[in-house]
């Protein structure tokens, strides 16, 4: 029992951790996509 209970806790620590990397990434991406897009209107 103890070791199910120690496996889920290891499993949703890791689930909250991708979801933030996941987030993150997501942000990363759409700065990137704002940098990109104000370029091109500069460049216009």
């Amino acid at each position: 029992m103890r070791k199910l209970v120690g496996m889920a806790l290891v499993a949703g620590a890791l689930m909250i951790s991708g979801c933030n990397t996941v987030s993150g990434v997501g942000k990363d991406v759409s700065s990137a996509g704002d940098a990109v897009s104000t370029t091109a209107n500069k460049n216009k």
